[in-house]
């Protein structure tokens, strides 16, 4: 069901950035990378590649999909991310940052960053917005419908800890004709600008830009998905 995402146009955009910000090659760290669709094109574009994610289905997954040995995986919490030497860049994309709830949690993201880049380093990551989480989705159904598998939505902005409910169900066609139902739990946070900008500073980052998502453009009040450069 991601298939409606343009990984590459994401990964160009994020690559591009790097690139501007001093990190055109070298070893690249992915934080939550999930099945490895955007490590592999990361690597494609030059970077040696470390994928980290909490989740050892996802990176089963990735390991299966790899044809490179220039290419690591490794089962890690983003919260206490280690790394055995700094590298000169880190990127997150597909809002796998909103997926930390608290402000704690994030500062110790920033920590472990910070710990983990090279000095003069740069942490390219993007996030939902709250606007995107309160006034888009918020209480929305979502439902497709396809020959051998469907899916059904369901979301609930919680205003007072601004966190996004996924509820979904899942169905897949069996062997024997009939449908098999799956049922997953995700929790999403939206940040403040104040928070995000806050924590990387007590951890020791400094912000260099930010950005409406896929342009060079400030954040709107409308925004959807903003952008970060961080450097250490």
């Amino acid at each position: 069901f991601m298939d409606n995402v343009d990984y590459h146009q994401w990964c160009d955009y994020a690559a591009k950035l790097l690139a501007k910000y001093g990190a055109k090659d070298g070893t690249l760290v992915e934080i939550g990378c999930g099945t490895g669709t955007g490590t592999m094109l990361f690597h494609e574009k030059g970077y040696n590649m470390i994928g980290i994610d909490l989740s050892q289905e996802m990176l089963e997954i990735a390991e299966s999909k790899k044809e490179e040995e220039e290419i690591v995986y490794v089962l890690q919490d983003a919260t206490n991310l280690q790394l055995p030497y700094a590298v000169p860049a880190m990127v997150s994309i597909g809002d796998s940052m909103n997926y930390i709830t608290t402000a704690d949690d994030l500062k110790s993201v920033f920590e472990c960053v910070y710990n983990g880049l090279e000095e003069g380093g740069v942490f390219i990551f993007d996030l939902k917005t709250i606007h995107f989480f309160r006034d888009i989705l918020s209480d929305n159904t979502y439902a497709q419908n396809r020959d051998d598998s469907a899916f059904i939505w369901d979301n609930c902005y919680e205003e007072k800890t601004r966190n996004n409910i996924y509820n979904l169900a899942v169905f897949v066609l069996n062997e024997d004709g009939a449908f098999d139902r799956y049922e997953e739990n995700h929790c999403q946070h939206g940040f403040t600008m104040e928070e995000v900008l806050s924590s990387a500073e007590a951890a020791g980052l400094t912000c260099t830009a930010t950005y409406d998502a896929f342009s060079h453009d400030a954040p709107k009040d409308d925004s959807e998905r903003l952008y970060f450069v961080f450097k250490r």
